[in-house]
């Protein structure tokens, strides 16, 4: 478990990439999930930290890439993931990583570019149709001519 993450290849990944378990940081604490009186016990709620402004394993663009894509998740350039669904310290530690790499893999994604569309002919038609009406009901609210 203390061996380097490994994310999976994807877009903009071909090969995946490998995260050094020394660039990792996991914290433990007090879970307030399910666990009866061993919730009081210990510590099973695992927060892991990645600092991605001086991560080895990115290059200059992905490194921008994934600081742009996770922007409102970060705390200044770090990233953390906390996991606390499980019992086990174990496994929340597994399913931390597990969402950290699934993270990494989705910021370094390259942005799929906008196709440009152009309005329905039935959208154009409800359009016109709606502010037809919406100039009726202006045109009765006016005064009478007095012809």
């Amino acid at each position: 478990m203390d061996g380097d993450l490994r994310v999976p290849a994807g877009p903009g990944i071909p090969a995946g990439l490998i995260v050094p378990a020394a660039e990792l940081t996991e914290q433990f604490s007090r879970s307030s999930g399910p666990g009866g009186q061993h919730v009081n016990t210990s510590d099973s709620r695992v927060q892991l930290s990645l600092d991605l402004a001086t991560a080895s394993f990115l290059s200059e663009t992905q490194r921008e890439r994934v600081i742009q894509a996770l922007a409102p998740r970060l705390s200044g350039t770090v990233l953390t993931v906390a996991s606390e669904k499980q019992r086990s310290q174990l496994k929340n530690r597994q399913d931390a990583r597990i969402r950290l790499a699934q993270l990494l893999r989705d910021a370094l994604a390259p942005p799929t570019p906008r196709r440009a569309t152009k309005p329905s002919r039935n959208s154009r038609r409800r359009r016109v149709r709606t502010e037809q009406r919406r100039s009726e009901i202006k045109r009765n609210r006016r005064k009478p001519r007095p012809d």
